[in-house]
């Protein structure tokens, strides 16, 4: 019976009731050791009853670097199911569990074992709902952690209910912001206390005691539970307790401490073969009765050592022959009190009772007291293998395997190898020490090179940008070109944010680069330099002859690039930016468009953020609003379930820009905020997405007729030291707009120059179309006409129908003004037509007042939107259900599962006005 919990239990009630229902939920209870999570999540399973299937597992503090580890206990139950997965995610989860068929699993993306977490779980609920309880959540192993994580913010209509349970305080790793209904559990009331104290310890209990026992519990369940058994134990003879009787704990201790010193005194009364049996279990983290029994025979303690522990209540056989123990403190006590000789003959008889293999490794690893060889190259493989499976703990398996290494070379490389994974895991601060370790004890140029890189990487996700640039050019210097290639690639990304001339060092590094003309990553490098150099206006004879070259399409480019045996798409994705650079949006398109399909493929979901925010940016470019938001909206998912700070805050940005075309005030506002307010946990730098986010207010403002505040905002923008980025170079054009409807064109004349010098080096007919309208807006007035007409004529081939309409619009008042109506109203009435046809609503209410001024009575605007009425995910998966496809590959293309693609079908059949599939084509 739970005391004093009632909200608590509604709440795992409503969730329940939400998964019987067909919808899902998360719910995560945190609160301190004993407070009661454990036991809530004992009443929700036997609330769940035999409706529900029920899968659950919990952290063990010794697994934490032990990769899938927690997953892999709790997924057991559907291994059997696998093959309903899509192949990527089947072969990811395959690699994480070493289900494989023996060949060295290709490296996997982190998001794919969560997505397949999120399958497989939608497949366990495909029959009866499904109840998921995960308990000691902090200790959960990282790998494990990420999938479940990812899988949870992923459900939405597959009948999973998903508890957690995380301790907080203490030694306890905090965990971070989730984003999930959370319930923080408090002490219990005092008369709650009163009643679970009197069922523990009987109506007897003398006064004074009971309330040293309150005092010192605090409410805390567990506490109120154990301390009256600690305080029986300490009595001499039942019934002579009194006012003098021992204190139930040590007072001064903290509650926790105290806690596992009254499980301390219910082991120390267990005959001693039964002690060591429950060391053994406590130290084997998945309970394996086939697995502790073994090591505790090896240990010579036969299996019915086990009897008093069960027969005290301190631990329990589950059916699936697993070991539990009453609390998860009771573990921790049990290990906490051994001393450490013992502890290490624990591990080492369980890793005496395990197969070959990573679990066997870990666990002679701690049991090691002195440096040993061989056991460090299975650490080593360890980590090869968690690398290769794209799991945290990598790091850890290098560092203790540095740690075991007899020689100091030897150790050195590992602890190099343990920083890159570190800082591969996200780990900055790790990363840098072990840096700095591994550098005081090596004179290797390559090494120290290697943690230069390490230490950049650091600097970049902090935001030191020009740190991290400088520290990539001095590690790319004395290395081997190879090497230096990739060095030079990340440094141009620092270079990015830095600035515009730091950009130009790196390009001219790489451009010079004598790479090998097979070298895989030759076309790459030839082809950055000769791309976006042009566009930044160094092209000038100080620089190499590749870069003043025009540079081949982004198709042939990584057509030689996949021939001398390139990674696709990961190596390619810098292509797809490049081209955006130099105003080749087609390019963009078209080879974007193939690398996210390739990237689905293959399931390399992690690179699909950078890729489909280029793509999402060309669809833009081209006027496809509506393709744009939907690659947008995908793309930020991902980047949110992937930990990519850097996009969420890019992809926000645009589509605040989005909205900004469309009128959408607080949409704009609020997506801007949230794109300025997102950066990483440990970035001080400005956020990613400022530039764009500058640009989608401005639109705003520009569009609403608010001149003054868009020119500022665009004077900004194209000035400073984000001028040289693709959203400040595509804004000139609004400033040039902004700054004439001021009345100072002035403002806007340097940053005209700088765009018309980047029209020359782009050489499409769009670019130069946008440069001949600003051309006409800032005069003379006598060319004006010709300039609009010419710019008219090359929009005419350009299909950028939102640009084409604005030079319309444009032409259209100026030749109202110059009291040409007749000749005024056709543009006009072509860049109204546009202007609604994209809902770009500002713009067209701008139309429509210019029309009307004209003498000729505009038309109203449209009572029904030409926007879509289905959400972006629901036109998605209605489009790729148009095509045919079925609900199981939809949801293998959008990484969901197939009862939510149902869900997101059967929502949009009555927006759209129909009742079936076959319909949809139709209808869309």
């Amino acid at each position: 019976m739970l005391y004093g919990r009632e909200h608590e239990q509604a709440a795992v009630d409503g969730l329940l009731a939400t998964a019987r229902g067909g919808g899902s939920g998360v719910l995560l209870f945190r609160g301190e050791p004993g407070i009661g999570k454990t036991a809530l999540l004992e009443h929700a399973v036997a609330r769940a009853g035999e409706a529900f299937r029920v899968v659950r597992a919990a952290g063990v503090e010794y697994e934490a670097e032990l990769p899938f580890a927690g997953l892999s206990l709790l997924l057991a139950p559907g291994l059997d199911r696998l093959e309903v997965l899509p192949a990527p995610q089947r072969r990811a989860l395959e690699a994480a569990f070493g289900l494989g068929d023996g060949h060295a699993p290709a490296p996997a993306d982190r998001l794919l074992t969560g997505l397949a977490t999120l399958g497989l779980l939608a497949e366990l609920a495909s029959e009866r709902p499904l109840l998921c309880v995960v308990d000691d959540l902090q200790w959960l192993d990282r790998a494990s952690l990420d999938a479940l994580l990812l899988a949870a913010r992923r459900l939405q209509a597959e009948g999973v209910a998903l508890l957690l349970a995380a301790r907080t305080g203490g030694t306890a790793p905090d965990l971070p912001a989730t984003g999930f209904p959370e319930v923080h559990l408090a002490g219990l009331p005092a008369p709650d206390a009163v009643r679970l104290l009197e069922h523990r310890a009987g109506p007897g209990l003398p006064a004074a005691v009971r309330g040293r026992l309150l005092d010192e519990a605090a409410g805390n369940p567990l506490a109120l539970t154990e301390l009256p058994v600690a305080l029986a134990a300490q009595t001499p003879a039942a019934g002579t307790a009194g006012a003098g009787s021992p204190a139930p704990a040590p007072g001064g201790l903290p509650l926790t401490s105290r806690l596992l010193i009254a499980f301390h005194g219910q082991v120390t009364g267990l005959p001693p073969a039964t002690q060591t049996l429950l060391l053994v279990a406590a130290a084997e983290e998945s309970g394996e009765l086939d697995v502790v029994l073994p090591a505790a025979a090896a240990l010579g303690v036969p299996a019915e050592h086990l009897g008093p522990a069960e027969e005290s209540g301190l631990v329990t056989v589950a059916p699936d022959r697993r070991i539990a123990f009453r609390h998860p403190l009771l573990r921790a006590a049990i290990l906490q009190r051994a001393p450490h000789h013992q502890r290490l003959t624990a591990h080492r008889a369980v890793a005496g009772a395990l197969p070959d293999g990573d679990r066997r490794t870990w666990h002679l690893a701690l049991a090691a007291t002195a440096p040993d060889a061989a056991l460090a190259d299975a650490l080593e493989r360890t980590a090869v293998r968690a690398g290769a499976r794209g799991a945290h703990g990598a790091a850890a398996a290098y560092e203790r395997a540095a740690r075991l290494t007899p020689d100091r070379d030897g150790a050195t490389r590992r602890l190099v190898l343990a920083a890159e994974a570190a800082t591969e895991e996200g780990r900055l601060a790790q990363a840098e020490a072990l840096a700095e370790e591994a550098g005081g004890r090596t004179d290797s140029a390559l090494a120290h090179a290697l943690l230069d890189q390490v230490r950049a990487t650091a600097h970049f996700w902090r935001g030191s940008y020009p740190t991290a640039h400088r520290l990539l050019l001095d590690a790319a210097t004395g290395v081997a070109a190879p090497h230096a290639a990739r060095m030079l690639f990340q440094a141009f990304h620092a270079a990015w944010y830095a600035g515009e001339e730091p950009v130009v060092a790196v390009l001219d590094r790489l451009a010079a680069l004598p790479l090998a003309e097979d070298d895989p990553l030759t076309p790459l490098a030839r082809h950055l330099p000769a791309a976006v150099l042009p566009a930044l206006g160094h092209p000038g004879p100080g620089h190499p002859a590749p870069a003043r070259r025009q540079p081949p399409t982004a198709r042939d480019t990584a057509a030689a690039a996949r021939g001398a045996g390139a990674e696709s798409p990961a190596d390619l994705v810098q292509l797809c930016g490049a081209t955006l650079i130099l105003g080749r949006d087609e390019e963009t398109a078209e080879l974007g468009g193939e690398l996210v399909a390739e990237a689905r493929a293959k399931g390399a979901v992690g690179v699909m953020p950078t890729l489909q925010f280029f793509l999402a940016e060309a669809e833009l470019f081209h006027g496809r609003h509506r393709d744009a938001e939907l690659t947008a909206t995908e793309a930020l998912a991902l980047a949110r379930d992937t930990g990519q700070h850097q996009w969420v805050s890019q992809l926000t940005a645009l589509l605040a820009y989005l909205a900004a075309l469309d009128g959408a005030e607080d949409r704009c506002t609020g997506l801007v905020a949230e794109s300025l307010a997102t950066t990483g946990p440990q970035t001080a730098a400005p956020a990613a997405g400022l530039p764009w986010a500058h640009w989608a207010l401005a639109l705003l403002d520009l569009g609403h007729g608010r001149a003054g505040a868009a020119a500022d905002r665009l004077h900004t923008l194209t000035s400073g030291p984000h001028r040289h980025h693709v959203s400040a170079t595509r804004a000139v054009p609004d400033l040039v707009e902004a700054a004439v409807r001021l009345g100072a064109p002035e403002r806007a004349a340097e940053a005209y120059e700088r765009f018309a010098r980047w029209s020359a080096a782009a050489d499409r007919p769009w670019t130069e179309a946008l440069r001949l309208r600003c051309q006409a807006l800032l005069g003379p007035d006598e060319l004006a006409e010709s300039a609009y007409r010419a710019a008219l004529d090359l929009h005419g081939s350009a299909n950028r129908p939102f640009e084409q309409a604005r030079t319309a619009l444009l032409y259209g008042e100026w030749l109202r003004r110059s009291r040409r109506r007749t000749d005024a109203r056709p543009h006009l009435r072509a860049a109204l037509e546009t202007f609604e046809r994209l809902a770009a609503h500002p713009w067209a209410a701008r139309a429509r007042t210019e029309l009307t001024a004209t003498g000729t009575p505009a038309p109203a605007p449209a009572d029904t939107p030409h926007a879509s009425p289905l959400t972006p995910q629901e036109l998605q998966i209605a489009r790729l259900a148009a095509r045919g496809l079925t609900n199981r590959e939809i949801a293998a293309q959008l990484f969901l599962s197939p009862r939510t693609v149902a869900h997101h079908l059967y929502k949009a059949y009555p927006k759209l006005g129909i009742t079936s599939r076959a319909e949809l084509p139709a209808a869309l």
